[in-house]
């Protein structure tokens, strides 16, 4: 097990719950109280810790190692998938993977980020971070669903869209812009759901839904808090600072109107029980997807331009204003 900075006071008790049955064993010592009372205690330091979590904790629950990727939510909820590769233009981004799976007999589409499990994969998957062949290659996906009527799911986990030359010389933010303008008009069900890292453009490139959902312990930003705490503060040295200020938690999500709902985690988080939070997810997922489907497709795409359209706070000023305060 892996234990993030503010998870030490379970690793000593995961360290004396390990000591304790290899004493059990070894000497052949009747010691079940003794690891009852020791699991109590981490089951209940466990909530101790995950009822009060700051922003910058759940941005670190959000990048753990042991936390389920895209194929993994794939793999647990599809019981067929077939993956589509390439963008019918430039070639096929590994940090996006989509393809047709079967969601308990309904067939979808399914999109996302992949970040990969070790350092080789990670490297081979680009760390998540899509270039613009990534982005044509999810609405080449989108589409085929639109062609067939397959509902579209999309698991959001990007550190951001890749920032090399050679992803803005092939056109990173007009790929992105395409899949926003393109998005709000499929005829099919979107459903998005932020898994792991949701930032920036990288996030909302193939975020934008019917209904957009966060995990638990999962954050949704234009910035990381690295990167914010860099531009502000000249130093990554801020960035607990900068989580709490930008707000980017799923709560804060929530309170702004700029998600649907949030997706509770199993105690501890995602990571630590993996297929439970892949039953959850599944279960999610039908419930909207039938909900969406009873309407029809011009009520879907009525009601999503005007969910985005309602978001954010803004003031209009009448021209007679403008020339008012233009001659004072």
């Amino acid at each position: 097990m892996v234990f993030l900075e503010f998870e030490k006071p379970l690793e000593t008790l995961y360290e004396q719950l390990e000591k304790l049955q290899q004493v059990g064993e070894e000497g052949d010592i009747d010691v079940a109280d003794m690891v009852r009372t020791l699991e109590n205690k981490i089951r209940t330091k466990r909530k101790e810790i995950y009822s009060n979590l700051t922003g910058w904790q759940k941005v670190q629950l959000s990048r753990h190692p042991e936390r389920p990727y895209t194929f993994y939510y794939i793999r647990q909820m599809c019981s067929k998938f077939v993956e589509l590769h390439g963008d019918r233009c430039f070639k096929d981004d590994k940090a996006i993977v989509g393809g047709l799976g079967r969601l308990d007999g309904q067939t979808v589409v399914i999109i996302g980020q992949q970040k990969g499990v070790n350092t080789k994969m990670r490297q081979y998957r680009n760390f998540g971070m899509a270039n613009p062949e990534g982005y044509r290659k999810a609405l080449r996906l989108m589409k085929l669903a639109e062609r067939f009527d397959f509902p579209v799911v999309t698991l959001i986990d990007t550190p951001g869209a890749f920032p090399g030359i050679e992803a803005e010389e092939r056109g990173q933010a007009e790929a992105i812009a395409r899949n926003l303008f393109e998005m709000a008009q499929l005829r099919v069900p979107i459903v998005s759901v932020v898994i792991g890292e949701g930032a920036s453009g990288g996030a909302i490139g193939i975020g934008l839904g019917d209904r957009v959902f966060m995990l638990e312990n999962t954050w949704y930003s234009v910035i990381s808090p690295e990167s914010c705490s860099s531009i502000l503060w000249r130093s990554w040295d801020y960035k607990e600072q900068a989580a709490e200020a930008l707000k980017l938690t799923a709560d804060h999500m929530m309170d702004f109107g700029l998600i649907d709902g949030i997706i509770k985690e199993p105690l501890g988080g995602a990571h630590a029980a993996p297929e439970e939070m892949a039953k959850l997810l599944k279960r999610h997922l039908k419930k909207t997807i039938g909900e969406l489907q009873e309407l029809t497709p011009e009520a879907r795409i009525e009601a999503r331009i005007a969910k985005y359209a309602q978001m954010g706070e803004y003031e209009r000023v009448s021209p007679e204003a403008t020339v008012e305060n233009d001659n004072s």
